[in-house]
């Protein structure tokens, strides 16, 4: 029985790896070494897929991965269907935050948002009672206020320095984020023995960590 995890390159996978090697997990040769995106493990019938973190949860959906590891906040734009979230692994922790202009308050009435994060900034607003038009970017958030593009950003802040260096100061927290399991359904009733026994092992590598 075959059974793929998506993994989220990058920090996650830096922050990953040693939790599946504490559950007894370990890919047959070095990633950071390597460009193959298929690694297999000294677990006869488990591979590793190497992915952006923006395909984890659609591999995981659709069954080409039973299970992955991938970020609360690229969850959170994805949404949930088809997909169990059954383990937070408390690694990548960082907050998903509006951030404007050190000292600059918001406009009245209608504001314009800069963000990769359309889904959940919308949702945020919504909950405000507040009108703002999303404006999609993909990088480099920071410039969006500097440059009148927009008057506040949604983005994720981990130390804050970022924002510090180029004039901009956080102001609310959205989501408390941090890297989470995912299952696909399907996968979880079919394999549900050697899916559930993984489950249990990175819970108990994560509460350690």
């Amino acid at each position: 029985m075959q059974i793929t995890i998506a993994l989220t390159k990058g920090r996650i996978l830096k922050e990953t790896l040693p939790l599946l090697a504490a559950a007894g997990l370990e890919p047959q040769e070095d990633i950071s070494r390597s460009r193959k995106l298929i690694f297999p493990t000294n677990q006869q019938g488990v591979r590793l897929l190497i992915l952006r973190g923006v395909d984890v949860p659609t591999y995981v959906q659709h069954g080409a991965a039973d299970m992955g590891v991938a970020g609360k906040d690229t969850l959170l734009e994805h949404g949930a269907d088809g997909i169990y979230e059954p383990l937070d692994l408390g690694i990548a922790c960082c907050r998903l935050m509006t951030a404007g202009v050190k000292g600059v308050e918001l406009p009245q009435g209608r504001i314009k948002v800069a963000t990769k994060f359309v889904r959940s900034a919308k949702r945020y607003y919504a909950a405000q009672g507040r009108q703002a038009d999303i404006i999609k970017l993909y990088g480099a958030m920071e410039l969006a206020p500097l440059m009148d593009l927009a008057d506040e950003i949604v983005d994720i802040v981990d130390t804050g320095n970022t924002l510090k260096a180029n004039g901009l100061e956080p102001r609310d927290t959205i989501a408390h984020i941090s890297s989470r399991l995912i299952v696909n359904k399907a996968s979880m009733k079919m394999k549900y023995q050697p899916i559930n026994a993984l489950i249990e092992k990175l819970a108990a590598a994560a509460k350690k960590n």
